[in-house]
């Protein structure tokens, strides 16, 4: 079960680039995405055993996030069939082959639960994931191309730097070579702390890099900006996500060894900082798209930050991870449309989106509401969660501060998108073809309704799961 829900994808993304014909070879998209998706459903009910000696394996975490991207996946595959129908113009064997690698890849990291397996599997997501951005073959598209992946290679670089630290760790503690988490966790106590600490700052900065955390975030603008929308929602709502799952796995081994307090310090400051950077470039942002890059810097933040203050704010982190995965499926798919529509991404370009495209101008400014943390959607749930957790705790200077952040970046999200929303469209774009569609609507709708039911009620099977995650991720010396 775990290697089919490698191999379903990597079957398709073969017969994609086998297939010669333009307007067939979309298709294969949300059949791969069907498939995975009642794997997931089924390797979910009935957990598989652990596969090749512990190597691949869903525990709590896994189960969680492989739902999420498996989700996601599906409704951005539909999405892509109907964004290919306007893009004829364009070859798309390439990009189809790498959009059926990529979740391939996303799920081994998920299942990987071995320190050396998931930094090539993160790796592998890079790479499937590069040919995407350069869909539109501007110089613009290069540039964010180039940059994505050496700032990428740079993290990825310095995460292998730290998994050597940590398994120089085990040896300078007289202990065996294991490079799997659940061997490392265990034996965690006996850990040199000097070189644990090392490794556990090399592999956050490494793998904060691929989360796109501040100041390692200098690839998002540019990548998210030139990527199309699904792209984009692929890689906020399922790559981050993976990386921030690897930082988790490392935490979880600092805190088995009695070090958490030590990472708990960094990622609270490192969380707020990120929000921070996102508020400052929030501001007066005219490029909706990087508006959206710098939306997603600020949501790594959040997550990093939930994890930092501990007790409850854990289960705040994970169930924002969620959240936001549904969110980026929102904000990043009209976005996309909007593109479509007006061939800019400038606001000065864009304007009477609710009357140009209606239904895509209602769901951006239903996800400004959502994705800022407004009542009755799922993430003022998960941020008030957080909350709480840093009342509860004491660290009322980290509340302010994030209440503070979270206003600043609402106030500059909100001046960007009305203006979108507002007015009514010149005439230069009337005569665009692009007009709101099935394919290119119904997912965001199903993402949007998604975030609105569990901002109203968490199914108790969610919520099992979510509590059953946090305290996996707390779990101490065994």
């Amino acid at each position: 079960m775990l290697v089919l829900l490698i191999a379903v994808p990597l079957a398709c993304a073969a017969a994609a680039f086998a297939v010669p014909w333009n307007r067939v070879r979309p298709w294969l998209l949300p059949v791969a995405g069907t498939a995975h998706f009642a794997l997931m459903v089924r390797a979910l009910s009935n957990p598989p055993a652990p596969e090749y000696g512990g190597w691949l394996l869903l525990d709590q975490l896994g189960r969680l996030l492989l739902g999420l991207t498996s989700l996601l996946y599906l409704l951005c595959s539909v999405y892509a069939v109907g964004y290919l129908r306007f893009r004829d113009e364009r070859p798309n064997r390439l990009f189809c082959t790498a959009l059926l690698v990529f979740p391939a890849m996303m799920t081994l990291v998920i299942e990987s639960h071995h320190l050396g397996l998931m930094w090539v599997a993160i790796e592998a997501t890079t790479l499937s994931s590069a040919p995407l951005l350069y869909f539109n073959r501007t110089p613009r598209s290069l540039e964010a191309t180039w940059k994505y992946l050496l700032v990428g290679s740079v993290g990825i670089a310095i995460a292998l730097f730290g998994s050597f630290f940590l398994a120089y760790s085990a040896l300078h503690a007289g202990l065996g070579t294991s490079l799997l988490f659940d061997d490392l966790i265990r034996e965690a106590p006996q850990l040199s702390k000097p070189w644990l600490h090392a490794a556990f700052v090399l592999l956050f900065c490494g793998y904060g890099t691929k989360m796109g955390l501040a100041p390692m975030h200098t690839w998002k603008p540019d990548a998210y900006g030139e990527a199309p929308g699904v792209v984009g929602a692929l890689l906020a709502g399922g790559l981050t996500n993976c990386a921030f799952l690897a930082v988790l796995r490392f935490y979880q081994i600092c805190n088995s060894a009695g070090e958490g307090a030590f990472a708990r310090e960094i990622l609270v400051l490192m969380g707020l900082f990120s929000m921070a950077v996102a508020a400052v470039f929030m501001i007066r942002q005219r490029d909706y798209k990087r508006m959206l890059a710098y939306s997603s810097v600020e949501q790594m933040g959040i997550l990093i930050l939930g994890i930092g203050l501990g007790g409850p704010a854990v289960f705040g982190s994970l169930f924002h991870m969620i959240n936001n995965g549904l969110m980026k499926g929102v904000t990043f798919l009209a976005a996309g449309n909007v593109h479509r529509a007006y061939g800019s991404k400038r606001t000065e370009d864009v304007s009477g989106t609710l009357w140009r495209l209606p239904f895509t101008g209602w769901m951006f400014l239903l996800g400004l509401f959502a994705i800022t943390g407004s009542p009755p959607f799922a993430p003022f749930l998960s941020e008030m969660t957080i909350l709480s957790g840093a009342v509860q705790g004491g660290r009322y200077v980290i509340a302010g501060l994030f209440l503070s952040f979270l206003l600043v970046i609402f106030l500059g999200m909100a001046a960007t998108i009305l203006a979108l929303v507002q007015g009514r469209p010149s005439a230069r774009v009337e005569g665009t073809k692009f007009r709101d569609g099935f394919l290119t609507g119904a997912p965001i709708l199903v993402f949007a309704l998604l975030v609105l039911l569990l901002g109203v009620h968490v199914p108790a099977g969610l919520e099992k799961a979510l509590r059953e995650a946090a305290a996996f991720v707390e779990r101490g010396p065994q």
